[in-house]
């Protein structure tokens, strides 16, 4: 009996994970392409720093940009909080040492509210912390955006949302005892908008904008 229900479990998964992956490839290929890659790479370890989150960790070469081999990019174009959480299971198993998260901002392009990227999130840390009780949590606030640059439509009039989502946020570290690492006064203008000498279309950053983000977690990686 017991073997007929781990069969019927093992069925399962091999079914979910191959219907997630089908539609993340329906989806969006390129973060179809990123999770297999992902899956055959040498596993996380205990003495792993490991990045996750959305584009904005996707665009940057962490290991070199910090001079630590250790350091495991696990970002992906496009995630949203929830997507963390769907695929934190290869990172979790391996008890990394660190784990710096950044996300929400998609989550904003997608209407979500600051108080509910707040829940969101709480969640994956909870998840974290309750299986990799050793790992060193860092929680990064969301950059500042610029809609001067007309290109990310979604994001138009959601200044207040991503600053609603950052003050859930910092509320989440409190209470879950976690390091927060405020970033949106790294990159914004006297108008609290992203920089324009740091980027390119208002979101993502060019390379002067990842030595800030650099320089702003050397002190957290010695």
């Amino acid at each position: 009996m017991r073997l007929s229900f781990l069969l019927l479990a093992a069925l399962l998964a091999i079914f979910t994970a191959t219907a997630q992956q089908q539609q993340w490839a329906n989806d969006d290929p390129y973060y179809a392409r990123r999770v297999t890659h992902f899956a055959t790479l040498p596993p996380i370890t205990r003495g792993d720093i490991v990045f996750l989150g959305n584009s904005l960790t996707d665009g940057a070469e962490w290991n070199e940009l910090l001079g630590n081999r250790h350091v495991k990019n696990r970002g992906i174009v496009g995630d949203i909080i929830q997507g963390l959480i769907d695929r934190l299971d290869p990172i979790l198993d391996g008890q990394p040492k660190k784990l710096f998260i950044l996300s929400g901002v998609n989550d904003v392009s997608h209407d979500v509210d600051g108080d509910s990227i707040g829940r969101v999130m709480e969640k994956l840390i909870v998840t974290v912390k309750r299986r990799c009780p050793k790992t060193k949590i860092y929680l990064q606030g969301m950059l500042p955006i610029n809609n001067d640059f007309g290109r990310y439509r979604r994001l138009i009039g959601k200044e207040q949302v991503v600053l609603d989502g950052n003050r859930a946020l910092e509320a989440v570290a409190r209470r879950q005892d976690v390091t927060w690492i405020n970033l949106f006064p790294l990159f914004a203008n006297d108008e609290g908008k992203l920089r324009p000498d740091l980027t390119n279309d208002g979101l993502h950053l060019l390379g002067n904008g990842y030595l800030i983000w650099r320089d702003a977690l050397k002190p957290y990686l010695k």
